[in-house]
């Protein structure tokens, strides 16, 4: 088949980056992998359980068992190659496969993280310009960079930390916090403590845990909203979809009235330095502040994709990032910065005409 053939020239072309062959279970420890997502994960993958083993979770992706692999015992720099089955839930699209195989690349390096960006966009990049493909870019660093510099409460900054992966959620929450959008009446009611009831106590949560929610709304609901300025930051943050070079410009501008950002802002020029350095032309690439944000919750960083220029039903081709975040929760505290990319060979053969 045509997509074996572009596995092995992608292994081909890992292994000559320097990149160590490796494998994982099919089967991975489900309870790992909901500490890290939450049951969100259930609805995107197959659990299986057993006496002995407990929950177990169909391969969702192999970045987790390949940090966990690094973690235990990996030197360091290190770079990965694997190829394998995946499997996801398709519940809202039958058409899609829930079994396709990925193949991916992922190092490990604690200098030069712009360059270790690069190395692995530009990997990708190579790989694919033959296919009618289009480039696009983000980073979710500068938004949590944004997020951590409002002037608002800490409970706020982390309610909006837990959904910047959920961008309907993340606006809801900044059209609350800033005043934009109408209370719920039972949460009013909660709140003004005009609630009462003598039905019995049900449910999963103790009394206590209840009245210290309740206290939370309270307390939430005499803080002051989000300054309008504030607020304005960060819609014209979250809009800026432009040329990479033209968007490193924006969010410079940006950065002046939201100095959170600079460091983050910083980090993508540099980025883009050595993306030029290898032969790819900042303006021919697409950066979307946004994206990235409905994928794999990992990424903190540098985030990244290939997508059909002409086929809007396929998903990405490649996507990728960086997850040092991921690194220190499967390293019992070590961390190493880490950055990787995966590449779908059955949906690359499509374009080619040749599945």
């Amino acid at each position: 088949m045509a997509d074996t053939a572009l596995t092995e020239a992608m292994l081909a072309r890992f292994a000559e980056a320097g990149a160590a062959r490796v494998d994982a279970p099919i089967l991975l420890d489900a309870e790992t992998l909901l500490d890290l997502y939450g049951e969100d994960i259930r609805g995107r993958a197959y659990v299986t359980s057993d006496a002995l083993r407990g929950e177990q979770m169909l391969r969702p992706d192999f970045t987790v068992p390949v940090v966990q692999r690094h973690m235990s015992h990996g030197a360091e720099p290190a770079r990965y190659a694997y190829a394998g089955a995946v499997f996801r839930k398709q519940e809202r699209d039958p058409a899609r496969p829930n079994e396709y195989t990925q193949v991916g690349y992922e190092l490990f390096a604690r200098d030069d993280p712009a360059a270790s960006d690069a190395e692995v966009f530009a990997l990708f990049h190579a790989a694919l310009a033959h296919l009618p493909l289009r480039a696009a870019m983000g980073d979710i660093g500068i938004l949590t960079a944004a997020v951590q510099g409002l002037h608002t409460t800490e409970r706020r900054r982390a309610a909006l930390m837990r959904h910047i992966w959920r961008p309907r959620r993340f606006r809801a929450l900044i059209d609350r916090f800033a005043g934009r959008s109408a209370v719920p009446a039972h949460r009013v009611a909660l709140v003004a403590g005009t609630v009462a009831t003598e039905a019995p106590h049900t449910g999963l949560r103790a009394p206590a845990e209840i009245a210290a929610r309740i206290e939370a709304l309270r307390e939430d609901a005499a803080e002051p909203p989000l300054a309008a300025g504030q607020v304005a930051l960060l819609d014209a943050l979250l809009d800026v979809r432009e040329t990479a070079d033209n968007a490193l410009s924006q969010l410079r501008d940006i950065a002046v009235d939201l100095p959170a950002i600079g460091a983050a802002v910083d980090g993508l020029s540099a980025r883009l330095d050595q993306v030029a350095s290898r032969g790819i032309a900042p303006e021919t690439l697409d950066f979307e502040a946004s994206y990235g944000r409905t994928s794999m919750e990992y990424y903190d960083g540098f985030v990244f994709g290939f997508h059909a220029a002409k086929r809007a039903d396929l998903p990405p081709i490649a996507t990728g990032g960086r997850y040092d975040a991921l690194t220190a929760r499967l390293g019992a505290g070590q961390a190493i910065p880490a950055v990787g990319g995966v590449l779908r060979p059955d949906l690359a053969a499509q374009l080619e005409g040749k599945a």
